[in-house]
């Protein structure tokens, strides 16, 4: 896609201001070139002028930044974030950012305890490559702390009849962005409750893949997703991919913890679960293996 130069400004110009960068403060790109927030960090250099410390992308970033001053701005994705929490030294290092965004996946109830706790603010952004980067964030640590966004002053929300976010950020995007992220408004607050083709309609009832994820992951320790199939009787049904080999526990599990409607018909043992590059579920890859090893799955 095309985007125009001035509206990648204005996007680093509105965070920039949001976060109270100034010039000549540090930020720190660790993020790749080829997508939207590396550029974007940046753009957000050049329009503050910050001073940029890049680093090659990996899962420990920090690594090798010892003893350096701190950073104004730090971007990662949960990914990046959850591995620097396991190494002390990491740690300490991010925990002394004055700001910490994180975006590019959603960030578990666990990893979101963990941040509670920092001395500096930490935030959760919302957006995509069309919105260039972030166009609302949400606290996770501090007094602030909420599980609800709140856009920029210059962005405005409404939402489809199926419940999706329709974004009206005049200064990054032309005209509204129909999105297919389902979201409950309040007032200028929105929360996600999941990505529109991620609902299983199953027997007349919706549900959505992510709040199912949501409510299972306290309760169990192995990596896991919920998937789709067809199905003749109810049109879909959930399916269960999990890592952990105990399917009969996995399944008591789910017994326990979920509603009737919510529980999957099949649960199958995968040897690792279909990721993309940035660390998300590749839903259109599980539901592919689920309908090639239909034969493998267990009621």
């Amino acid at each position: 896609m095309t985007v125009e130069k001035q509206k990648m400004l204005n996007s680093a110009r509105i965070t920039c201001d949001f976060l109270s960068l100034h010039p000549g403060d540090r930020a720190l790109l660790c993020l790749p070139l080829d997508y939207i927030a590396g550029k974007m960090m940046v753009v957000r250099s050049i329009e503050r002028r910050l001073q940029l410390v890049c680093v090659e992308p990996s899962g420990h970033p920090l690594a090798t930044l010892d003893g350096e001053t701190p950073f104004d701005l730090v971007a990662m994705v949960p990914l990046q974030v959850y591995n620097s929490l396991k190494v002390e030294v990491e740690k300490q290092r991010l925990m002394q950012a004055r700001n910490l965004i994180i975006g590019g996946g959603a960030i578990e109830a666990g990893l979101e305890r963990e941040l509670r706790s920092f001395p500096n603010a930490v935030w959760s952004t919302y957006g995509m490559t069309e919105t260039l980067s972030h166009i609302a964030l949400r606290r996770l640590n501090g007094k602030d702390a909420d599980s609800w966004y709140i856009p920029f002053s210059s962005v405005g929300i409404s939402q489809t009849e199926e419940g999706c976010l329709i974004v009206d950020a005049p200064l990054v995007h032309e005209g509204k962005l129909v999105t297919n992220d389902r979201v409950e408004i309040r007032g200028n607050r929105f929360r996600i409750l999941g990505r529109k083709d991620n609902v299983v309609c199953s027997g007349g009832v919706k549900i959505q893949m992510e709040e199912v994820e949501e409510r299972l992951r306290p309760h169990l320790a192995a990596p896991f997703m919920v998937s789709r199939r067809k199905d003749a009787k109810f049109g879909e049904v959930v399916v269960l991919l999990t890592e952990d080999s105990q399917l009969e526990a996995v399944r008591d599990v789910c017994r326990r913890v979920l509603p009737k409607y919510w529980q999957p018909k099949d649960y199958c043992h995968i040897g690792r679960l279909p990721m993309t590059k940035t660390g998300k579920p590749a839903r259109g890859e599980a539901e592919r293996w689920v309908e090639e090893n239909r034969t493998e799955t267990r009621r």
